[in-house]
């Protein structure tokens, strides 16, 4: 395929994905974190295959980083995740301390 098209591919695809991320209510955030973990850990498991079958240096040093980007994306989703899990534990602790007074 032609590099220009496929950058073209890439550029509107993050535009639109920015564009619905940004209208999702904060209530789903968390929901949403937790499927995008699975997808992203797909991912890590994709670019392990591939670099696996790679032949050449240059596409196992893509695939090693591909990996790591990949990795970064689900600790950091999972951080994310368990910091508004915290902020809702709290809430709830907080209420059931308040009703029980």
């Amino acid at each position: 395929m032609n590099p220009l098209l496929l950058i073209g591919l890439f550029i509107v695809a993050a535009l639109v994905g920015y564009r619905l991320i940004g209208n999702v209510p904060s209530l789903l955030h968390t929901p949403l974190m937790s499927g995008m973990n699975a997808l992203s850990g797909i991912t890590v498991l994709g670019a392990l295959f591939v670099t696996g079958l790679a032949v050449h240096t240059h596409s196992r040093l893509l695939g090693f980083i591909a990996i790591v980007l990949a990795m970064f994306n689900v600790v950091g989703g999972f951080g994310v995740t368990h910091r508004m899990l915290r902020m809702f534990r709290n809430r709830a602790t907080a209420n059931k301390e308040a009703a029980h007074e």
